[in-house]
């Protein structure tokens, strides 16, 4: 995305890269539903297309949110995990999720999760983030 940034704006550049809200769900997806496949995230309520996907995925491997492996359990797979740049976006989803269940008419359940982790304070954040590590930062 480098070139296209309008300002040096820390929230500016940030809004750049993760504004647009495929960007943003497709992290939320692996971040709460563990999502690592391209079908697994087409499958997901919002109805992304894979064309749209494709695009998202590629920007979030250029820019190191996201890593692309091959499947070793399926040679026509490929497998996506999360960078320490995409866990460390575990604060912004929990707030968004917590602002949108209070103030918008989403699932409770759905919020809940977001809801726990901001109750936990900083402890919760950084115990998910190691849960997160652990499972999704790999050797390429």
């Amino acid at each position: 995305m480098s070139g296209k940034e309008k300002s040096n704006c820390p929230i500016n550049l940030s809004l750049e890269l993760i504004g647009d809200r495929w960007t943003l769900l497709i992290i939320r997806d692996m971040v709460f539903a563990g999502k690592r496949h391209f079908r697994e995230f087409l499958q997901s309520e919002e109805g992304i297309s894979s064309r749209t996907l494709a695009d998202r995925l590629q920007i979030l491997q250029d820019e190191g949110i996201v890593t692309r492996h091959d499947d070793p359990s399926h040679k026509l797979k490929t497998i996506y995990r999360l960078t320490q740049a995409g866990i460390d976006l575990l604060p912004v989803l929990v707030s968004l999720g917590v602002w949108g269940k209070r103030y918008r008419a989403g699932d409770p359940e759905l919020g809940a999760v977001a809801e726990e982790l901001a109750a936990g304070g900083a402890e919760a954040i950084l115990r998910m983030k190691r849960e997160l590590a652990s499972g999704q930062i790999g050797a390429e």
